[in-house]
């Protein structure tokens, strides 16, 4: 099955986005909310997981499995994407303005995967 290109765009930003973890893991590091454990191994989880539902997107056998594990996913985000409207420190030098669009774009990305599930 050949899906559209779109989803293949989702599937290489997400899977970019997976491997920056470990290319930049400091700046993971630095928006990681303060009451969750253990930040190196969650960076390195996240990371993998983005990696690997990315991938997911491009195997039909996986591909409603990995868009509901990126609306998931996603979910998870949105606590550091609160945690970074907290504070000066939290916010890693990022204007609050674009902390505040983040949000709603999270809820965006979710729909963009859901969207997916009708393939």
């Amino acid at each position: 099955m050949i899906f559209p290109w779109h989803l293949y765009l989702m599937a290489v930003i997400y899977i970019f986005a997976g491997i920056m973890h470990f290319i930049k893991p400091k700046a993971y590091l630095r928006i990681m909310p303060r009451y969750l454990p253990n930040h190196k191994l969650l960076v390195k989880l996240s990371g993998i997981a983005e990696i690997m539902l990315g991938i997911g997107l491009c195997i039909p056998l996986l591909k409603d499995f990995s868009v509901y594990g990126i609306i998931l996913m996603l979910l998870f985000f949105l606590m550091v994407h609160v945690y970074m409207l907290t504070g000066e420190k939290a916010s890693a030098g990022i204007p609050k303005w674009i902390l505040l669009l983040r949000i709603p774009l999270q809820f965006g990305l979710m729909y963009w995967a859901y969207w997916y599930l009708k393939l």
